[in-house]
């Protein structure tokens, strides 16, 4: 009896393993996804005065899915609009013109929609590049197998610089195995 308990307890494990392996290789490995955004700068000058600035932007995000949780990626954004910014403390002006922002995150999906973002990279142009730190959300909704609708809230934390947050949507591509 106690020998024929042992047999189905570790033979429904297997099947379990087995049927979460399954699951886990028919997952996508590879996703590209493609946003509008713009990009809120707080310390934007314009005409002499500090304000607000809604910027526009794209975004070209890669990822590579690690498993059903996790991810790990490299995300783009790039500015199309030139513009000045008061640096952190007020000391100098900073022009800017369609900087980069160029990041490696780690993602963790704990549900069905929402992935939240950490990672650091840098943003670059002409002139003078920064450090970056990365916080964000995102939300996706499967649009059909393979192809998802996607939002996103990124905050930066330029270094030495300024911060910026932006909100984008977009599609989301998987494929690959």
């Amino acid at each position: 009896m106690k020998v024929l308990l042992l047999f189905l307890l570790f033979s429904s494990a297997a099947f379990a393993q087995e049927e979460d392996h399954k699951e886990e290789s028919n997952e996508r490995k590879h996703s590209i996804s493609v946003l509008l955004s713009h990009t809120y700068v707080r310390e934007a000058v314009l005409e002499g005065k500090i304000s607000w600035r809604a910027l526009p932007s794209i975004v070209l995000d890669y990822n590579y899915t690690l498993s059903h949780q996790w991810k790990i990626g490299w995300h783009n954004d790039l500015v199309l609009e030139n513009f000045v910014v008061e640096r952190l403390g007020g000391r100098s002006e900073i022009e800017r013109k369609k900087p980069l922002a160029s990041t490696i995150v780690a993602g963790f999906k704990p549900g069905k929609h929402f992935t939240y973002e950490i990672g650091f990279g840098g943003e670059f142009e002409t002139g003078e590049s920064f450090f970056l730190t990365r916080l964000g959300v995102e939300y996706s909704l499967e649009i059909k197998e393979n192809l998802e609708f996607v939002t996103n809230f990124i905050y930066d934390i330029k270094w030495n610089a300024y911060d910026s947050f932006a909100i984008g949507v977009g599609l989301s591509k998987s494929f690959g195995k």
